[in-house]
């Protein structure tokens, strides 16, 4: 069976436009694609044997991520499920947020812990109030609060440096999910005042995946770390760390994702600009306004009213905007969807706003 992906000159996808690869990280793509071909960087099987990954974990991650210590992940979702085993045990309960991913409930299920959620405002924000964190620790005494910054669906950014604070104040440990930010936005566990903070290195570190990144204050280093009386080996990592393709694509693209960052202002006034253009077709930009982030969720009840009646029903608009060499909006969505703004020009927004318009003129 012959696998031919498709690919579109303008890609919105929220979950892709992170990890486009660099020139750099395509190159180490093609150089490391053999199984566990990073095993030729050294005579050794371990991380400690491979100077250059190294390196990279005990000084390059914690430096980018202003953390004490970091490791690489199998992705976001395992950093948060990692966290959660070594630092509660079942019955306990943790805080999240209501914007949280879905991941977050599977992984806290998994550990047999109690949820507690810090419930959005609702339409059209749906924005997190992080003084509700504060109310909440203080009823059910949690052993672990989790905030998404900024979360998957709506691209909103709560003051995560206020719940630090908060974190601090009644000594609760404090996981920041950050799969969206870490690689697009200047982001500091330490100034947010973070116990943890995770990183999705496929969606936003211009990596090929799955990988993901923690970092932790060393007061969890032995926690994180503790290794089995059996054999020489970490515990919570089953032995080893992720240290594939994956791994080689991030360390080739890393000097451009940490000079990217440096432009975050100026991708947050291209999402602002296409919002403001788009919605002058009829099409509403939920979540915080103004907005801080690349990622918009859209509602699009024109869009919608010409799906009832097209023959090709919701799937009109995935159609019309691949033919005109736009992709990113998942086939029969047309009444509610997201995209993103990361890394796409003015002029390629101007296309995507262009070509939003022809299909509404064409089939109203």
């Amino acid at each position: 069976m012959l696998l031919k992906r498709q690919k579109s000159e303008i890609n919105l996808n929220p979950i892709q436009r992170g990890g486009i690869l660099t020139k750099e990280g395509r190159e180490a793509l093609i150089e490391f694609g053999d199984g566990y071909a990073t095993y030729d960087l050294s005579p050794g099987l371990e991380i400690e044997d491979m100077p250059i990954i190294k390196n990279f974990i005990e000084k390059e991650l914690p430096e980018f991520l202003e953390s004490d210590i970091a490791k690489f992940t199998l992705g976001a979702r395992e950093g948060i499920f990692n966290v959660m085993h070594c630092i509660t045990k079942p019955g306990d309960t943790i805080i999240v947020d209501g914007n949280r991913h879905y991941s977050t409930i599977t992984a806290a299920e998994r550990c047999k812990l109690n949820i507690v959620e810090v419930k959005n405002s609702g339409k059209p924000e749906y924005k997190i109030n992080i003084e509700d964190y504060e109310n909440l620790i203080k009823k059910h005494k949690p052993s672990m609060i989790l905030l998404t910054y900024p979360d998957g669906n709506y691209g909103n950014i709560p003051d995560a440096k206020k719940l630090g604070t908060i974190a601090k104040k009644y000594e609760v440990p404090y996981l920041i999910n950050g799969a969206y930010s870490v690689g697009r936005m200047p982001i500091s566990m330490k100034k947010l005042g973070a116990d943890f903070i995770i990183g999705s290195c496929h969606k936003s570190m211009a990596s090929s995946g799955p990988l993901g990144i923690l970092g932790a204050n060393k007061k969890w280093e032995k926690i994180l770390f503790k290794k089995s009386e059996l054999v020489n080996k970490q515990i919570e990592f089953i032995g080893s760390e992720s240290r594939g393709t994956a791994v080689a694509t991030l360390i080739a693209s890393f000097p451009k994702v940490k000079k990217r960052i440096e432009n975050w202002d100026e991708e947050v006034e291209k999402a602002k600009y296409f919002s403001s253009e788009i919605e002058k077709l009829g099409i509403m930009q939920l979540g915080e306004k103004p907005h801080n982030h690349d990622l918009l969720f859209f509602e699009a009840p024109v869009l919608y009213e010409i799906s009832q009646k097209h023959k090709k029903r919701g799937y009109f608009l995935h159609q019309e905007l691949k033919k005109r060499g736009i992709s990113g909006i998942k086939a029969g969505l047309t009444k509610n969807f997201k995209i993103s703004t990361y890394q796409l020009t003015k002029k390629e927004l101007d296309k995507v706003v262009s070509a939003f318009k022809e299909i509404i003129d064409e089939n109203l």
